[in-house]
């Protein structure tokens, strides 16, 4: 089913195609003479030039697949804080795939998980005014209808693949977005400390592989470890096989698949 975007609870602008949304959101959001209002999405049917983590592309067919991006002001939060971003977005995705199927999590930091292969990948861009994020543009790769992958992407799933069914696009986005808004509207108004604890432990329970000895390679080589913790900055917390604790920011450290 084709993406509509009449009658959608935010705003939503559904193209054909683009190189990638989340340029066309920052360009929009440049150069419009009026502020694009916060949650306004820009999705597209297909991306040409279409990113994920560390600069790999997202393979994607035309028209099956959920290719989105959308906006967020958080001027109250200091730039120190902006993990808590990507365990809102990515809470709200596993959150709203957990009524479709069982088994999904979230690979720290953000990709979504079904079971050993990956669902969905999040990128997150922030702009930073002094000490706080100014604006802040996600963009998410979620597979969803997609019958079969064609490139060298290691262990690419959707939902279609999983459970034989396809899924109305538009209704996932609705239901993905409502979410989102539903929890920055709690980092917003809630007391700090206490939702960064409760946003925290939530994450923590939905970890990829968050029980257990799994390999993990870091610039020294291949290792086992178990996840201890996640700090609030973000830092994954390891402790190897030798009892040894190890702290590892974004990039430092990757998975064994």
């Amino acid at each position: 089913m084709a993406l509509s975007s009449e009658p959608f609870p935010y705003p939503l602008i559904a193209l054909e195609r683009t190189d990638s949304t989340n340029r066309y959101l920052n360009e929009l959001c440049d150069t419009s003479l009026q502020p694009v209002a916060e949650l306004t999405t820009v999705c597209a049917d297909y991306q040409t030039a279409g990113k994920g983590q560390r600069g790999n592309s997202w393979e994607a067919a035309e028209g099956r697949n959920l290719l989105f991006s959308f906006v967020l002001y958080p001027i109250f939060l200091e730039a120190g804080r902006q993990f808590i971003l990507s365990q809102v977005i990515s809470l709200s995705i596993k959150e709203a795939l957990d009524g479709l199927v069982e088994g999904v999590s979230i690979k720290w930091p953000n990709d979504i998980y079904w079971q050993e292969k990956k669902l969905c990948g999040i990128l997150i861009e922030n702009d930073l005014q002094g000490r706080y994020i100014g604006r802040s543009i996600a963009g998410v790769g979620l597979n969803v209808n997609q019958e079969r992958f064609l490139s060298d992407a290691p262990n690419p799933v959707s939902l279609k693949q999983i459970t034989g069914q396809d899924y109305d696009r538009t209704e996932l986005l609705a239901d993905i977005l409502t979410r989102v808004n539903t929890y920055y509207n709690r980092l917003r108004t809630e007391e700090p400390e206490a939702f960064s604890r409760a946003i925290s432990v939530r994450y923590g329970e939905a970890l990829f592989r968050r029980e257990g000895w799994h390999p993990y390679v870091d610039a020294q080589g291949i290792f086992q470890a178990r996840i201890v913790r996640i700090e609030q900055d973000g830092r994954l917390v390891l402790e190897d096989a030798e009892g040894k604790l190890r702290g590892y920011l974004f990039k430092e450290v990757q998975y064994v698949l």
